[in-house]
């Protein structure tokens, strides 16, 4: 079944669609915020690469970076905004639609 704007891929989200984007705003999805630490650890990668995605989200106002200091240590925490919410909610409505269209009638 085809879809009525008659194209089969649905207009996914660039941003969020990259694997570890999508582990971000997911992982936040579900909790008020999560530390640098946190989300690294969760999602099982570096300093470095968390960094470059994280402010591709903040970049695009899908996600909130919070720096402060903890006594003398630097912390930096991370939540999703509402424009942040709404752009995943998109996403996934838009792959539920695809898995729909693909799975046979049982």
């Amino acid at each position: 079944m085809v879809p009525a704007n008659g194209n089969l891929l649905p207009d996914l989200d660039p941003l969020i669609h990259e694997r570890l984007r999508l582990g971000i705003v997911s992982a936040l999805a579900v909790t008020d915020s999560l530390s640098f630490p946190e989300l690294r650890g969760l999602l099982g990668t570096t300093d470095g690469n968390l960094s470059v995605h994280a402010r591709r989200l903040e970049e695009a106002g899908y996600v909130r970076c919070t720096k402060s200091f903890d006594g003398r240590v630097p912390r930096t925490d991370f939540d999703l905004t509402e424009r942040g919410r709404l752009a995943l909610e998109g996403y996934l409505a838009a792959m539920e639609g695809l898995i729909a269209r693909t799975r046979r009638p049982e």
